[in-house]
């Protein structure tokens, strides 16, 4: 039985997807162009230049083949069974997006907080709260003397 195949596909194979995907990093360096940081360094205040390093997104590599290529989202989840072969560059992409945030987090280059909720990983505090209800009935009159007697001496 023949390979189920979407009659138009943008890319032939995933080498295909992943030279756009190669495309997509080169164009972050690029876009960093646009962000330049100017500091003023030494006694005689030096004018340095440098650039941030831009964060690799699934959305921003959609962004770029969109404009490219045309619509990749289909590949990228494997829509209707019609991209079997790229599963693996899919996944493998995925990946260094992930890796690039999360060490990009640690290293200070990226917001650490935005990183950790983007890739699931904030942490998670559990809060447990117990309720105990006490009728006044469960009390001892001894009990009941003095709680009425610290309230008294409130007033």
């Amino acid at each position: 039985m023949a390979k189920k195949q979407h009659p138009t596909r943008i890319f032939k194979d995933p080498k295909e997807m992943e030279a756009a995907w190669e495309g997509y990093k080169h164009d972050l360096k690029k876009q960093s162009q646009q962000w330049p940081k100017v500091q003023y360094v030494g006694k005689d205040g030096d004018e340095r230049t440098s650039y941030p390093i831009v964060p690799q997104t699934i959305e921003g590599f959609k962004r770029y083949c969109y404009k490219k290529h045309g619509e990749i989202a289909q590949y990228l989840s494997n829509q209707d069974d019609y991209y079997p072969d790229f599963i693996s560059i899919s996944r493998a992409i995925k990946e260094e997006v992930r890796e690039n945030q999360i060490l990009g987090g640690m290293m200070g280059f990226y917001n650490p907080s935005i990183t950790a909720r983007l890739n699931g990983l904030a942490e998670k505090n559990e809060n447990t709260t117990t309720n105990i209800n006490t009728t006044f009935s469960e009390i001892s009159e001894k009990e009941k003397r003095d709680l009425k007697a610290d309230l008294e001496s409130d007033l």
